[in-house]
């Protein structure tokens, strides 16, 4: 078990005026010695705190005054301090096992825990879920949770886990949806093994068994080209229709007997089977545009000005849990990476003229919806520059999963002098995940958020 370290103190916060700094370590608050962040957002929310701290090995006692529920102002290292629950599940479709060697240590963790479902929207099988586990979230309110199904079957479930456990667990979704607690599920969709009428079984157990939640998607397998399992295979156009199709037609069932669509196709079924997305309204509020759902129609109503703020989760999201580092798909873009390699942040904000045409980088997917979005504005200067992903290769084509090598190869043949705009959403803490930074490509790029408010405001620049 690690102790947490303070990674951050707000200025001015109780933190600050009382005199902790960053690096110190925290063997206790309030003298007991907390084993996750959750813990910790408890026991600094008291009026009172102590906190007994490890400085380069000098024992010192911090007492904090504050208003109750006032942020304590520091935040540290991890979400978790005793250890992770790791992923006990051997599932073929998994794409950590996917994932090329050499990559940051971080990425190949699998995790399957409840305490990262709930502060970052990770999924979970349940399958190492106990009573205590239980018991805390009713205890501390540790709602929403997002869990993964697949299926409902619990023969099929376990098979699909490789995990014996995979089909009983399922009774803790029912233990968590019985006591009010908010959840998400998902199923991943394998051709095959889960599709056809193992999905019509699932969606109709869903109904049967799982009423209450709040939303489900459906997303396809992913596949790269490192994957180890042969049977695993991206969808057909014909497969990904009739997905789309098992989707509308319980959207219907659903709506007759709940009052609502409740299951919901990823973006990728759409554009892998040719057909146009649903209507903005058909999303019911988009509980799910993190996990792609209806991000294609949202981003089309941010760049058109039809809404007026940006949708799905931004980076400290969950900021209102006191001092928990932003992680994963919440954490800071383009914040520069640190270390002896770390590159010149400048590079990254140097911009040609603002009348120069645009290329606008995006993944072949990315590329399928923005390209009637562009063609709708009538710019002849600004064009879709799509990227294929030949280091993940397989059917990996969303734009988070862009790396440097791809981009740097493609800028290479793009001319100098033009406005290159790179959504950030294919970095984490200013670096792709093959390890490289925008200051390696071979052309200058601007780095703005991943939304259509943020490209809208990037086109409208002044000359435009």
């Amino acid at each position: 078990m690690s102790l947490p370290r303070v990674v951050a103190v707000a200025p001015d916060s109780p933190a600050d005026r009382a005199g902790l700094a960053v690096g110190d370590e925290l063997t206790s608050v309030n003298g007991v010695v907390p084993r996750d962040v959750l813990a910790y957002r408890w026991l600094v929310d008291e009026a009172e705190v102590v906190l007994d701290v490890d400085r380069g090995g000098m024992a010192l006692t911090i007492e904090i005054g504050k208003a109750a529920g006032e942020p304590l102002g520091a935040e540290v290292h991890s979400a978790v301090f005793d250890q992770v629950v790791t992923c006990d599940n051997h599932c073929e479709f998994c794409f950590i096992y996917q994932l090329p060697s050499g990559l940051r240590k971080s990425l190949y963790l699998k995790d399957d825990d409840y305490r990262l479902s709930f502060l970052y929207g990770n999924f979970t099988t349940l399958t190492r879920f106990t009573e205590a586990d239980l018991e805390r979230v009713l205890t501390e309110g540790l709602s929403p949770l997002h869990v993964s199904i697949h299926a409902t079957d619990p023969e099929v479930r376990s098979a699909l886990l490789r995990n014996r456990r995979g089909g009983p667990s399922l009774r803790w979704l029912r233990a968590l949806l019985d006591h009010g607690v908010e959840v998400h599920g998902q199923v991943v969709v394998c051709p095959g093994r889960n599709d056809g009428r193992v999905l019509d079984d699932t969606l109709a157990g869903v109904l049967d068994r799982f009423p209450e939640l709040a939303s489900l998607c459906v997303v396809p397998l992913g596949v790269s080209r490192f994957n180890p399992e042969p049977a695993m295979r991206p969808h057909t156009p014909e497969e990904a229709a009739a997905v789309v199709d098992a989707v509308h037609d319980w959207q219907e069932v659903y709506r007759a007997v709940l009052g609502r669509r409740l299951v919901h196709a990823a973006d990728e079924y759409y554009l892998l089977a040719g057909r146009p997305f649903p209507p903005a309204e058909a999303y019911e509020g988009f509980p799910m545009h993190e996990d792609g759902v209806g991000m294609a129609r949202t981003f089309e109503l941010e760049l058109t000005g039809a809404v007026g703020t940006a949708t799905g989760a931004a980076p400290g999201f969950f900021a209102w849990v006191d001092g928990a580092p932003a992680e994963g798909y919440r954490a800071p873009r383009t914040a520069a990476p640190s270390g002896p390699s770390a590159a010149p942040e400048a590079r990254v904000h140097l911009r040609p003229s603002s009348a120069a045409p645009v290329g606008i980088l995006t993944g072949t997917y990315g590329a399928a919806v923005l390209g009637p979005l562009i063609a709708g504005l009538g710019r002849d200067d600004v064009r879709i520059i799509p990227v294929e992903n030949r280091f993940f290769g397989g059917n990996t084509a969303v734009a988070g999963l862009l790396v440097g090598e791809d981009l740097a190869r493609v800028l290479a043949g793009e001319p100098e002098g033009h406005r290159y705009l790179l959504p950030d959403v294919c970095l984490g803490r200013g670096r792709f995940l093959d390890g490289s930074t925008p200051a390696d490509l071979p052309r200058p790029v601007e780095i703005i958020p991943t939304d259509g408010h943020a490209l809208r405001a990037a086109l409208l620049v002044e000359g435009r």
